[in-house]
């Protein structure tokens, strides 16, 4: 028996590096540094894709997208999360909702997340009221709170589709 809701986390982190631009949750963020990795690297997307795949009880998104096929090369994260939407909605699901955490020390995430918001309710065809992003430091602790990469977590609520 599939129970009627179900619940998934998704993290994900990615070192930053020059000469790539910086992509999170689907929009370029001005900045000198980008996140390294072998698609766009936005982590956000990444974490927020892993968790609909885990409430829907699949496996993560190397699975469906593994780095070592050059198909994926530079791939747009947007792409990869449509297919974990879509992959949840084979399973008789439906996304509720979203909530997730950007840590990152720089640059500041304040001015970009609406635009963020707005992009991935696109992607994911739902209300932008559905979806919560926050952002925090690390506090200066270990790499990330170095400033070497950007990390985002992700929870995501699915519900039977009837």
């Amino acid at each position: 028996m599939t129970a009627n809701l179900r619940i998934g986390i998704g993290y994900d982190v990615h070192r930053l590096i020059t000469g790539r631009p910086l992509i999170l949750g689907g929009i370029s963020i001005p900045f000198e540094q980008g996140l390294d990795g072998h698609s766009d690297a936005d982590c956000l997307t990444h974490a927020i894709a892993d968790s609909i795949l885990g409430a829907a009880g699949l496996s993560d998104i190397g699975h469906f997208f593994p780095d070592t096929d050059p198909r994926y090369k530079g791939i747009d994260s947007q792409e990869i999360l449509k297919q974990a939407c879509a992959e949840a909605a084979r399973m008789g699901f439906s996304i509720s909702n979203i909530d997730t955490v950007i840590i990152a020390e720089a640059p500041k995430m304040g001015p970009h997340l609406a635009a963020m918001k707005k992009r991935l309710a696109a992607t994911l065809d739902m209300q932008v009221s559905a979806i919560g992003i926050k952002a925090t430091t690390h506090e200066k602790l270990d790499d990330l709170g170095k400033g070497l990469g950007i990390a985002a977590q992700a929870v995501c609520l699915l519900q039977a589709v009837s």
